[in-house]
C-alpha cells in the first residue's frame, strides 16, 4: 500500500488537495493520503492530522502571528512521517509553510513532489534554489513555468490547471436567481471576496460600499456574494445594505460565477475560476500598509492578477492598494457593464487566457507523477 503525506494551506489548496486525493484512489484504490488539509481534502478520503483553519493569511506582517502554530503543525507533521514513513510527500503551494515542511521532510529522506508550484516568477526568485535541492519533481499548472523550471535544471512535469475539471456549476442562471428571488432580465454583480480572514477584512468592506455607487447609476442592478468554507459571519456584516438586492451564496462560487455578467474578485486563484467561465472583471488587491511596502520590493512582475500575468499584459483592471477604493471598483464594474465593445474585447481576452490554462485531466496527471516517484521509492 502506497503511503503519501499531503500538505495543503488554504480554500484554493484543499478543493485541489481533494481531486487529488480522488485521482490517486482511483489509480490506487488503498492507497492512504494523510497530513494537512481541510473539508474537501477529508471528504475524499484524506486522514487530516491538523487543519489549516487560522494559518492561512495575505501578507508578510500578518504571517508573523501565525508563525507559532505554523511551527507546531509541521512539528506535528514531521513525527506522523517519521512514525509512519510516507513513500512520498506532496506539497500543494502554500509555500512559505510548505518550504519549511519539505527541508525537514528531506532530513527523512522522504522524496517531496511541489504541485501547484510557487509563484517564483513572480517575487522571491531565489526560492528555486530550495525547490532545486528539496524537490524530487515540480508540477506546475501554468504553461510558462515549465521553461523556467527546466532552465534550472529542477524536475518537472506540466500537469495543467485542476480548475478546469472543478469550475463546474450545479445550476443556471435562471435556477440560482428563481431560488434566491432575484430577476435573471436584470443585471448581476458577483462579489468575490476572498478566503482568508484578513483578505476579507479588507476587500469586503470596499466592495460593499461600492454596490451603491453601482446602484446610482445602475439602479436594477443585482449582487451576489461568494461565501468560502470557514469563515465567520461578521466577515460578511458589510454586504448588509439596505434597499439592495444582495445575496450571500454559500459554498457555489461556481454558481455564482455562472449567474452573473460582471464579477468583482479579490486577487488569486479566483481570477482564474472567473476566467474559466468567461466572465468579464475587475481585480481588487490590498495588503496592510507595511506588507505592501516590504512586498513591492521582492516584487518581480508589475501586475498581480493571474489573467494578467498569464496573458502577459493588462486585459482586466487591477486596483491595487492606495487605489483599491469603492469609487474605483464601482467605476469599472459600471464600464463594464454599460460599454458593450470594452466588455466584449475583455471577454475575448479571457478566452484567449483560458486556451492557455491546458486540457482536462490535471489532477489524474498529478497523481500519477506522485505516484511514479513514490514507486520509485518503494
Amino acid at each position: 500500500m502506497t503511503r503519501i503525506l499531503l500538505s495543503c494551506g488554504e480554500a484554493s489548496g484543499d478543493l485541489y488537495a481533494g481531486a487529488l486525493v480522488e485521482a490517486l484512489r482511483r489509480r490506487e484504490p488503498d492507497v492512504s493520503v494523510f497530513g494537512l488539509g481541510s473539508d474537501r481534502f477529508a471528504a475524499a478520503g484524506g486522514e487530516r492530522i491538523a487543519d489549516f483553519h487560522g494559518l492561512s493569511v495575505t501578507g508578510l506582517t500578518e504571517a508573523l502571528r501565525v508563525i507559532p502554530r505554523s511551527l507546531r503543525t509541521i512539528n506535528a507533521l514531521v513525527a506522523a512521517a517519521s512514525e509512519r514513513k510516507p513513500h512520498v510527500a506532496v506539497m500543494v503551494d502554500y509555500p512559505d509553510f510548505n518550504f519549511r515542511l519539505m527541508s525537514r521532510l528531506r532530513r527523512l529522506r522522504i522524496p517531496v513532489v511541489y504541485y501547484i508550484s510557487p509563484q517564483l516568477w513572480a517575487w522571491r526568485a531565489g526560492r528555486i534554489r530550495h525547490l532545486k535541492r528539496g524537490a524530487a519533481r515540480v508540477l506546475p499548472i501554468f504553461p510558462f513555468e515549465e521553461a523556467l523550471y527546466r532552465q534550472h535544471q529542477v524536475p518537472v512535469t506540466f500537469v495543467g490547471h485542476p480548475l478546469i475539471d472543478l469550475a463546474i456549476p450545479t445550476a443556471t442562471r435562471e435556477a440560482l436567481l428563481a431560488r434566491l428571488r432575484l430577476d435573471p432580465a436584470k443585471p448581476v454583480v458577483a462579489l468575490l471576496p476572498g478566503s482568508r480572514t484578513n483578505e476579507l477584512e479588507r476587500i469586503a468592506p470596499v466592495m460593499a460600499q461600492a454596490v451603491p455607487l453601482i446602484l446610482a447609476t445602475v439602479p436594477d442592478a443585482q449582487f451576489l456574494v461568494a461565501r468560502a468554507p470557514n469563515l465567520h459571519d461578521r466577515l460578511f456584516e458589510p454586504f448588509g445594505i439596505p434597499g439592495a438586492a444582495v445575496r450571500i451564496v454559500d459554498g457555489h462560487a461556481d454558481d455564482v460565477l455562472q449567474a452573473s455578467d460582471v464579477v468583482m474578485t479579490a486577487s488569486g486563484t479566483a481570477t482564474v475560476q472567473t476566467a474559466l467561465h468567461g466572465k468579464p472583471m475587475v481585480v481588487l488587491y490590498k495588503l496592510s500598509p507595511m506588507t505592501y511596502r516590504l512586498g513591492r520590493r521582492l516584487a518581480l512582475v508589475d501586475m498581480y492578477a493571474m489573467v494578467n500575468l498569464i496573458a502577459g499584459k493588462r486585459i482586466v483592471v487591477e486596483l491595487i492598494q492606495d487605489d483599491c477604493t469603492p469609487e474605483a471598483a464601482a467605476a469599472e464594474t459600471v464600464h463594464i457593464l454599460r460599454d458593450r465593445a470594452y466588455r466584449a474585447a475583455m471577454v475575448s481576452a479571457i478566452h484567449d487566457v483560458k486556451a492557455k490554462l491546458g486540457g482536462p485531466g490535471a489532477s489524474d496527471r498529478a497523481a500519477a507523477a506522485i505516484l511514479e516517484v513514490a514507486r520509485a521509492n518503494g
